[in-house]
């Protein structure tokens, strides 16, 4: 396998924030680039902002909410803008194929409260995104699944677990449906590695979190056993968190040989 930096970006709206998008792209310059909460509606794509600095995009988008984008060096094949046992009509899923690797990018849905449809909603969502998985697996034995999961998968990646304790993001039923999809033979690549303490992808725009570090790792890289081998480092960009009007959610990236 050639060399690959692959990174994932809840950009929490690209018309917003395409400037910043590109001149990370510019810097950093990953093989791909999934992007969450893009808020763009397909025919409003700002493709050729892209293509103008060698990058092929893929998209599946709504007004306002949602939306997902795959931005790629190389072109990408056999790609699904939905699964074929979960209907929704939020633009959340956006599958590709790079090469030998099965890239599948969600934007997993926030839950709203433990006590409301929304709940329920993520909780199904998630069931239908492992039993995908668990067929697709079989297919494609080098599978990368990423994205803006919405759930902090342990206590360490919670600034104050306790504050945190049986609420969204960090429920025990949302943990356990992230769980039963690392069970198939995922592993999170950003805990391969050594991390230093309070690494965390999100912060919320009040309050002075980010300044304080009060944040949540909710942004995953889940690589496919026959991957790890390949997967030298993980890390999370925070930089682009200190911008002026940034999004609330930082870049994290994973490399492979």
């Amino acid at each position: 396998m050639k060399q690959l930096k692959i990174t994932t970006w809840n950009i929490n709206s690209l018309r917003v924030r395409l400037p910043q998008v590109l001149d990370w792209l510019k810097v950093h310059q990953p093989d791909v680039l999934a992007l969450q909460e893009t808020k763009v509606v397909n025919d409003k794509f700002p493709q050729e902002a892209f293509a103008k600095i060698g990058y092929h995009a893929w998209y599946s988008g709504q007004k306002t909410y949602n939306g997902v984008a795959i931005l790629s060096r190389e072109e990408l094949q056999n790609i699904i803008t939905d699964l074929p046992n979960l209907e929704d009509p939020q633009r959340r899923i956006l599958g590709a194929t790079l090469g030998d690797i099965r890239l599948l990018n969600l934007y997993v849905p926030n839950g709203g409260d433990l006590e409301s449809e929304k709940y329920s909603y993520k909780l199904n969502w998630l069931e239908r995104v492992k039993d995908y998985l668990q067929k697709s697996l079989v297919k494609y034995p080098r599978f990368i699944v990423l994205g803006d999961f919405n759930i902090a998968p342990e206590d360490q990646d919670v600034y104050d677990p306790e504050i945190w304790y049986e609420n969204i993001l960090c429920s025990t039923r949302e943990r356990k449906a992230l769980k039963n999809i690392l069970n198939l033979g995922f592993y999170d690549s950003f805990r391969l590695f050594d991390q230093e303490q309070m690494s965390f992808s999100w912060w919320n725009y009040r309050q002075g979190a980010f300044r304080r570090n009060h944040g949540l790792r909710i942004d995953l890289i889940l690589i496919s056993k026959d991957l790890i081998s390949n997967c030298k480092k993980a890390v999370i960009d925070k930089e682009p968190r200190r911008l002026k009007q940034p999004s609330d959610h930082a870049p994290m990236t994973s490399f492979f040989t």
